[in-house]
């Protein structure tokens, strides 16, 4: 009989990935189970990116410890970022860890598990490397219709917040074909939407290539005949090209849709920030998007708290809110992140100041929402059904990347999960949006 294996992950996207990789290593020996009840060997990979990430990686594996006794579980595996972190301090502060792998030492999961079972041998193995990316074969944990696929790894930016290049380390790009040629296996597999992720996706290329390749990257995957959507991720505004933006606006499998972390619009606190661009360039940036794509999406993150924000950045941040209305805003207070220059900045912002502008700045964001949600109604969307839950079917349109972006609710009957519909918007919440099926046009 197979032992079972169960992985519990957190954190970013790219990290889901990681998770999928070594599902993917593990599957042909052992038996996969989405309930740790039923697992043997329980896998948590970690998030170490700040400090509420590495509080609920720790709790996470302090809970699925409790399996050993409760359960079937055997083997504690800890994996990810925050065992790349931390790997010699938790080896010492956390026993209930079996088996311990960073993140670029997956290839070492299968030979670990062994050595565990057989010999009672625990493992550390937290190596550093610059140049391999994790790649191969993956189980899709996203559902049968959309997967990410990961064009890049590491960072090459050091913003003065972000540990990100200590940890995942510099920025390389995938070989351009090996992406394609997954891209095709999940579409083979019945994946519709590819959900385009790097760090930095806009920089695709430039180490491999001496050039920025991202928009042939989504022509050449818009080929891929059974793929309906592409949509991209982490784009950061220097660095979006004429190119990339004609390649969006042209090309009907793309989403119109731009995630762009700005973190903030003063220019002060983007120069402390380590960031490459001004206030006035990300607005100039943002207009020139509308004009090529009057009807986009963008998403956007704030990082509000920085050490040496004032009053008047914070009043500039919130009239920016206010005036360019961005579709989507996440909100995130400042946190001092260990061995980065902004944790010993002068000027620490106290937290309950940081808790208050987080709010003020989201009250002011969720009167924007509705207002531009209550502009939908009426309007005809493309959307993907992905779920049912208490008589009403849940998706998402083009305007919508999974878990962060609301949902469209549309009450009908007999539709099929994982297909495309056209679906007429009737009414309009905060971020959400419900309709019903257009039986005229839908497929």
């Amino acid at each position: 009989m197979k032992y079972k294996v169960g992985i519990v992950s957190l954190g970013c996207d790219k990290n889901r990935v990681d998770s999928e990789i070594i599902l993917g290593k593990v599957k042909s020996d052992y038996e996969i189970t989405n309930n740790p009840k039923e697992a043997d060997i329980i896998i948590v990979n970690t998030c170490g990116f700040i400090e509420k990430a590495k509080q609920e990686s720790i709790n996470t594996i302090l809970d699925m410890a409790k399996y050993k006794e409760k359960y079937n579980c055997k083997l504690l595996i800890a994996t990810g970022c925050l065992t790349q972190r931390y790997g010699e301090e938790l080896k010492e502060e956390m026993p209930e860890i079996d088996v311990m792998l960073g993140v670029n030492d997956y290839d070492k999961i299968n030979q670990s598990i062994i050595a565990f079972i057989k010999e009672d041998k625990r493992a550390l193995a937290v190596s550093y490397k610059d140049t391999g990316i994790n790649e191969g074969e993956r189980v899709i944990t996203t559902g049968k219709s959309t997967a990410y696929i990961r064009i890049a790894e590491g960072c090459n930016n050091f913003c003065t917040y972000c540990v990100i290049p200590k940890i995942r380390g510099k920025y390389r790009s995938r070989n351009f074909e090996s992406i394609i040629d997954e891209a095709k296996i999940l579409a083979s597999q019945g994946v519709k939407e590819l959900i385009v992720i790097a760090q930095d996706t806009t920089n695709y290329g430039v180490d491999l290539y001496g050039k920025r390749r991202i928009h042939e990257l989504i022509r050449e995957l818009s080929k891929i005949d059974s793929i309906e959507w592409i949509r991209l991720m982490y784009s950061y505004p220097e660095a979006i090209e004429d190119e990339l933006l004609k390649e969006m606006a042209e090309n009907e499998k793309v989403c119109k849709y731009m995630d762009i972390p700005i973190q903030h619009i003063s220019s002060s606190i983007l120069k402390r920030m380590g960031r490459r661009t001004t206030k006035e360039e990300i607005i100039s940036k943002i207009n020139k998007i509308r004009s090529y794509m009057n009807d986009v999406t963008l998403r956007t993150s704030i990082i509000v708290g920085f050490p040496g924000e004032t009053e008047q950045d914070f009043e500039e941040l919130k009239n920016f809110i206010k005036e360019i209305k961005l579709d989507k805003v996440g909100v995130f207070t400042y946190s001092q992140e260990e061995d980065t220059p902004a944790s010993i900045m002068d000027n620490q912002v106290d937290e309950h100041v940081k808790v208050s502008r987080e709010q003020e700045l989201m009250l002011i964001q969720r009167e924007v929402s509705k207002e531009i949600n209550n502009n939908k109604i009426g309007k005809k969307y493309k959307v993907l059904i992905e779920a049912i839950e208490d008589g009403s079917y849940i998706g998402r349109n083009f305007e919508m990347a999974p878990e962060v972006d609301g949902a469209v609710f549309v009450k009908e009957k007999d539709l099929i999960i994982g297909n495309f519909y056209e679906v007429n918007i009737n009414s309009a919440l905060e971020y959400d949006l419900v309709g019903v099926v257009d039986n005229e046009s839908s497929k």
